[in-house]
C-alpha cells in the first residue's frame, strides 16, 4: 500500500436536501481530505508514459477520490488518495449482484493554462437518476463536482494540452456490504479515477464498420438503458465478439421488440445526416426508455442548430439507413460519446448484407461538428451556453 502525506484542502459540501437524496440520510457538511502518494511519477516519468501513447484507458494518474456511504452516517471520509486497490471480502454484493454505476467526462486544458470540465452538472444528474434506478444511494451534485476537482487540481500535470487530448475521468459507485442475500447493499463506496487520453479508436478517425446485431439486445424500455451502470456494459461484450467476427469494429442495437429501428453504436448515440433539396438535415434516434441520454449527444442538438441545419430525433430503421445510403438521401452517419467524441462510420454489415456509407470517408458535417465541440471544449471558440466549468486556474 502505498504511503502518504496528509494534507487537507478547502472543499466545503453544502448539505443536499432530502428531496435530492430521495430516501436515503442527509450526509454532513464535510470536507476532503488529500493525502498524497509519497510514490507518485517523477516528472520525468510522467511525461516519457504520457509520450507513449498507451491504449485508451490503460495510463492512470497517481491518485484517486474515495468517499463510503453507510445507513448510519450517509456520505462521509471523502479524500484523495494514493491510488491503490481496494480490499473486499468474496461476498462483497457488487461481485454477486451487479450494483454498480460509473460516469465519464474529462478535464481540458484551457489556452491560458487553467483547466475546465464539459458540462459537468449533466453527469451529476445522470449519476444521480443512475443511482436511483439501481436502488443506490444518490451522490449529491455539489459532492460530485468537488471530488472532481479535487482529483484534478491533485494530478493537473497529468492533463495532456494537446487538442483533442484531455484526461478523462470515472466517478463510480459500487455496493460494498457482506451478504449473499438478494437485497440492496446497505453499505456503498465512490471513487473516482483518471486516465490521461488522446483517440478512443486505435485507428484515430478513420471512419469506422460496424456490425448490426439481430442475436442480442442491449436493452429494453423499463429496464436499465437509461442508467450508465456496468451490467448494461457486460451483457453487450458477447455481441462485441461477435462484431469482431464478422470483421468489424463496432456492434449497433436494435430495438428489443421489433429488430428494426436503430438504437445505439456500442456505448454511443448515432446521427443521421440527411441531404434533402440541397439542405442537410441532422437526426438522432429519439429516446426510447432503453438508450442512454448522452451528454455529447445533447450537446450536438443545440450545436447542430448553430450550425444552421434542421435537427430531429426520431424512430429511424435499419432498411431506412440502407435505402437512404443506396439513394443518397443519407449522406453521412458518426457516432458520438465523451470517450470518442464524435467518429464517422463507414461501413454497415449485417445478416442480411452490407453497404457503405459516403464511399466508406468521413464527411463534412461530421468533422465540422467535432472540430466545434472540440474548440468549446479547449476554451478555442466562445461559450456561449456556459458549458466549461472552470476546474484549476493557472499557478493554482
Amino acid at each position: 500500500m502505498n504511503s502518504a502525506i496528509n494534507k487537507c484542502i478547502k472543499y466545503e459540501i453544502s448539505v443536499p436536501s432530502k428531496e435530492e437524496m430521495f430516501m436515503f440520510p442527509v450526509p454532513k457538511l464535510c470536507s476532503i481530505e488529500r493525502k498524497l502518494s509519497r510514490l507518485r511519477c517523477s516528472d520525468e516519468e510522467r511525461q516519457r508514459l504520457m509520450a507513449s501513447h498507451a491504449p485508451f484507458g490503460e495510463l492512470f494518474t497517481d491518485h484517486m477520490v474515495v468517499a463510503e456511504y453507510t445507513k448510519a452516517e450517509g456520505w462521509h471520509d471523502f479524500a484523495v488518495t494514493a491510488l491503490e486497490p481496494f480490499s473486499c471480502h468474496p461476498a462483497t454484493s457488487v461481485f454477486h449482484y451487479g450494483q454498480a454505476i460509473f460516469e465519464g467526462l474529462k478535464a481540458y486544458s484551457q489556452p491560458d493554462g487553467s483547466l475546465a470540465a464539459f458540462r459537468v452538472e449533466k453527469n451529476a444528474e445522470r449519476f444521480i437518476a443512475s443511482a436511483q434506478r439501481m436502488a443506490m444511494p444518490p451522490l449529491p451534485k455539489e459532492m460530485f463536482l468537488a471530488s472532481i476537482q479535487a482529483l484534478v487540481e491533485t494530478d493537473r500535470k497529468w492533463v495532456p494540452a494537446g487538442f483533442g487530448e484531455s484526461l478523462y475521468l470515472r466517478p463510480f459507485m459500487i455496493a460494498r456490504e457482506s451478504l449473499l442475500g438478494t437485497r440492496p447493499s446497505s453499505v456503498y463506496t465512490f471513487s473516482v479515477i483518471a486516465c490521461p487520453v488522446g483517440n478512443y479508436f486505435p485507428n484515430g478517425l478513420s471512419p469506422v464498420s460496424v456490425w448490426v446485431s439481430t442475436d442480442y439486445v442491449r436493452a429494453v424500455r423499463g429496464g436499465t438503458g437509461e442508467a450508465k451502470c456496468a451490467g448494461n456494459y457486460a451483457a453487450s461484450f458477447l455481441a462485441q465478439q461477435q462484431a469482431r467476427e464478422q470483421g468489424c469494429d463496432q456492434v449497433v442495437w436494435l430495438d428489443a421488440i421489433e429488430l428494426k429501428a436503430i438504437e445505439e453504436m456500442g456505448g454511443m448515440n448515432l446521427y443521421f445526416v440527411f441531404s434533402e433539396n440541397g439542405k442537410k438535415k441532422v437526426v438522432t434516434p429519439a429516446p426510447s426508455g432503453a438508450l442512454l441520454k448522452g451528454v455529447t449527444r445533447d450537446t450536438l442538438l443545440t450545436l447542430a442548430g448553430d450550425c444552421g441545419y434542421h435537427v430531429e430525433e426520431r424512430r429511424i430503421e435499419l432498411d431506412e439507413w440502407r435505402d437512404g445510403c443506396a439513394n443518397g438521401r443519407i449522406s453521412e452517419v458518426f457516432a458520438c460519446g465523451t470517450a470518442a467524441v464524435i467518429t464517422p462510420v463507414g461501413r454497415v454489415k449485417s445478416a442480411r448484407g452490407e453497404f457503405a456509407i459516403n464511399d466508406g470517408k468521413s464527411g463534412e458535417v461530421t468533422m465540422l461538428l467535432r472540430e466545434k465541440l472540440l474548440r468549446i471544449q479547449h476554451g478555442l471558440d466562445a461559450d456561449p451556453y456556459s458549458w466549461r466549468v472552470p476546474l484549476v486556474g493557472v499557478g493554482d
